[in-house]
């Protein structure tokens, strides 16, 4: 379960481009973040690109496939899945990062400091220099590579029975995309890896309803650029990244079954939702006119959003909200007061894309060591009580970066409709001044400042002008009409 928005951004126009470009050039600069790495880091990636420390076991006769966006070139993930008996075994095979970076190195050091990979406005920041997050360690097709290969068996339920993880030489035979993958289910031509990922898929999901889980299906935000007009439309995920993405929770939900048992871990957890928040969402719901019963269930309310409609995926947009109270407990010896991730409605790991988070290689190098028997690595142990917050910085250093991102896009839309009048739910208020709050518009689907001149109705639909949408700024402001 992703908090990340996407946003793809088509610039037909070189000015626009520009200012596009300049913009995010902007707020790189007041983050201080580069997609560059210094020069020694560089180097070290170079000389382990060119040697990696490859296993003795060999899994190549797997046929396995990556299942990417199509512009992907950093793919942490494998799969392969097959029939037994009445149930499915899941060969699922994660880039092993450790087999180029030792603990201490100069890219070591560097991911440390990063944390994760950066997105906005097809514009990435990588944990990892390309060379190693695009190239040696990526699982290209057609190259052998050192991945940490899980096993999990799944029954005719799509529940998990058993997982072991080993270090393999692997050798994927294809890098599809989600669009070729959809077409080729959709029309019959898919083999039977492809129909079986739908199957288990579908059957997760079905596991996730009954647990009273759920993942938010984050759409895609495109933005297109003609000249001085800008345009925003949502694109919503298609079955073949749900299915996709199930198989990347079936392997975190195992990771985290592991740990828990050997009371040695890194896992991700989120509260429950806060019932303010919730309030919040029911009145984004009211503002984009999507009817939510007091008496449904959050997660019963996503699972019915159709992410095709525009208001139902800002509304799921929204909802991302809720995410933001997620983030990681360390342990070694006792597993902790809190280890559950609400949403998910169990405890839950991330190890399914080490080339873009660093967590990721820490928690699976322990359930190797696990699964193998072994003592976790001391680099591991002494490292691993420092992780949560790393990645906590990370995480909020991502966020911020994707919402300035999402504002310079969002006042780029408005820019030319200042001074127009729009209908809209005011859904926050300040608490320290109540002509001061947040608003939601219908169309287009933004939220953003809104004052007046005394309080705010909270909670109520209203008229509201756009006085300033400024792209230098990234500053979007309407007032009640």
């Amino acid at each position: 379960m992703s908090s990340s928005r996407v946003v793809r951004v088509h610039a037909r126009d070189e000015v626009a481009a520009k200012s596009l470009s300049d913009g995010i050039a902007r707020i790189r600069s007041e983050l201080d973040v580069t997609a560059e790495f210094p020069p020694e880091v560089e180097e070290a990636a170079r000389k382990a690109a060119d040697s990696p420390r490859l296993p003795d076991l060999d899994r190549t006769e797997i046929p396995f496939v990556t299942i990417d966006p199509a512009s992907s070139m950093d793919l942490d993930q494998a799969l392969h899945i097959e029939r037994a008996g009445s149930g499915y075994v899941v060969h699922y095979a994660i880039a092993d990062v450790a087999a180029f970076v030792q603990p201490g190195d100069p890219v070591d050091e560097a991911a440390h400091a990063r944390g994760e990979t950066l997105y906005g406005a097809d514009s990435k920041i990588p944990l990892h220099p390309t060379s190693l997050s695009e190239g040696a360690a990526s699982l290209l097709p057609g190259q052998e590579r050192p991945a940490l290969l899980w096993t999990i068996h799944v029954d005719d339920t799509g529940e998990g029975t058993d997982v072991h993880v080993e270090r393999a030489r692997v050798r994927s035979r294809a890098k599809l995309d989600y669009e070729g993958v959809q077409k080729s289910v959709d029309d019959g031509s898919a083999d039977e890896v492809l129909r079986l990922l739908k199957e288990v898929g579908e059957l997760r999901l079905e596991r996730e309803a009954a647990r009273g889980g759920i993942s938010l299906p984050l759409p895609e935000q495109e933005v297109e650029v003609i000249g001085d007009r800008w345009s925003l439309e949502f694109r919503s995920m298609i079955p073949a990244e749900t299915w996709n993405a199930q198989i990347s929770m079936l392997t975190g939900f195992a990771a985290a079954s592991l740990m828990v048992y050997a009371r040695v871990g890194l896992l991700r957890t989120l509260p429950p939702p806060q019932p303010h928040d919730l309030q919040r969402l029911h009145r984004v719901a009211r503002a984009l006119h999507i009817d939510w019963p007091a008496e449904q269930l959050y997660p019963d309310f996503i699972r019915g959003l159709d992410s095709r409609k525009p208001a139902e995926a800002a509304m799921i947009t929204a909802c991302a909200r809720l995410l933001r109270g997620s983030g990681y407990v360390a342990f070694d010896g006792e597993v902790p007061a809190d280890p559950i991730h609400a949403a998910l409605a169990s405890e839950y790991a991330h190890v399914t894309a080490p080339l873009r988070r660093l967590g990721d290689r820490y928690a699976g190098e322990i359930c190797v060591a696990l699964c193998a028997g072994t003592d976790v690595p001391t680099w591991v142990l002494a490292k691993l009580s420092e992780i949560p917050d790393v990645m906590k910085d990370a995480g909020r250093k991502a966020a911020q970066y994707e919402a300035m991102v999402l504002d310079l896009v969002e006042a780029g839309i408005l820019h030319a409709r200042v001074g127009e009048t729009f209908e809209g739910v005011v859904t926050d208020v300040d608490e320290k001044d109540d002509t001061r709050g947040k608003v939601t518009v219908q169309d287009p689907a933004v939220e953003a400042r809104v004052t007046s001149s005394s309080a705010l109705p909270l909670g109520t639909e209203a008229e509201v002008r756009l006085t300033q949408a400024d792209v230098g700024s990234r500053s979007v402001v309407f007032e009640l009409a």
